[in-house]
């Protein structure tokens, strides 16, 4: 097999078509260009940190794991396609079910990562699947019919998604959590990014779970049986302290059946259960429409364990046609405002 390395200048973006992922204009680093039927494993394990590994037009059969930080893993578009393989594989990216996994160690970090420019489909688990991270990039990524989640990450900080699409996914396009095996407060992501992603036919579009400053900001959802779930509990400190806003919430009205953790799903826009000090504001939330103790345009929802959502902000946003209302307030919380939001409906009534 042959290895195709091509030294190169990071200042000079055009070897890689969009500079994601780029060192400052000195550093000197090699891309490691894979074509069908060779091993992106082999190439991302002999990389360096800053290093690129340019995947070709076509389809791969593996998973892949990176934990060298600083590593561009690139496609050349959608046309870059990651599927299971045939075999079965002892690594563990694999054996979780997952297509690609990046991860640091409960010790450090896995800094400067990025994932662009490829399809990743089909896996058991999650097309990506981030955990221990520092500063991760995923853009312009296509994860579509996987088992769960299409892209996801735990116990992370600093991450940025990007003019993704994750469609008809098992459970969220884009899952965020602070940990997902344990009970534990919420944490401070440093101020990850979710902004320009498509999110279609999942069963929610977006979850946020257990999370601290972040903001999900000019997504399009539509088609999911939820929109937007941000997602606290008991644990302290609790979920929020976050921003939902600028999004296009129209028409999740798809069926999703109760789960052990949640009610059925549908339409559903914007949820807020259990977080305090949210900001939801400047969305466009239209005609999603269910039966759902959860269904509503944008909805304040008291969580399934009892605790109270406080000081929340509802403000700024165009709502028409959702039903049972345009908003809905099922919680007991204090301090929670609905202000100069254009809408017909609410319950209870008087928060348009």
């Amino acid at each position: 097999m042959k290895k195709y390395r091509i030294a190169y200048l990071m200042c000079t973006a055009v070897v890689v078509g969009t500079g994601l992922g780029a060192a400052p204009p000195a550093s000197h680093h090699e891309v490691h260009v894979v074509w069908p039927g060779q091993s992106i494993q082999k190439a991302v394990d002999a990389a360096g940190s800053g290093d690129t590994v340019l995947l070709a037009p076509g389809t791969f059969h593996e998973s892949v794991k990176v934990t060298t930080p600083g590593l561009t893993l690139r496609g050349m578009g959608r046309s870059t396609v990651i599927e299971p393989s045939t075999k079965k594989a002892a690594e563990s990216c694999s054996e979780g079910g997952n297509g690609i996994c990046v991860v640091g160690t409960k010790s450090r970090d896995l800094q400067g990562v990025t994932v662009a420019n490829l399809t990743v489909t089909g896996f058991a688990r999650s097309g990506v699947f981030s955990m221990a991270t520092d500063g991760l990039t995923v853009q312009d990524v296509t994860s579509v019919k996987n088992g769960v989640w299409g892209i996801a990450q735990e116990r992370s900080v600093h991450g940025v998604f990007r003019d993704n699409t994750a469609q008809d996914n098992g459970d969220a396009g884009i899952f965020l959590a602070n940990t997902i095996k344990e009970e534990a407060g919420a944490s401070d992501t440093g101020g990850t990014v979710i902004d320009r992603n498509r999110l279609e036919g999942n069963r929610i579009g977006v979850t946020v779970r257990r999370l601290r400053n972040l903001v999900v900001m000019r997504n399009h959802l539509t088609g999911n049986c939820a929109g937007v779930f941000v997602v606290g509990d008991e644990n302290k400190p609790k979920a929020g302290d976050l921003a939902v806003r600028d999004n296009y919430v129209v028409r999740n009205n798809k069926s999703c059946p109760k789960t052990d953790r949640l009610d059925a799903l549908q339409g559903s826009g914007i949820v807020v259960t259990g977080a305090d000090d949210t900001l939801v504001s400047g969305n466009i939330v239209k005609e999603n429409a269910g039966k759902s103790s959860l269904s509503g345009g944008i909805v304040l929802f008291k969580s399934f364990v009892g605790v109270t959502s406080d000081r929340n902000r509802i403000t700024g946003n165009v709502l028409k046609d959702n039903s049972p209302a345009d908003l809905v307030n099922t919680d007991l919380g204090k301090d929670n405002t609905f202000q100069g939001n254009s809408c017909r409906a609410s319950k209870p009534a008087g928060l348009c």
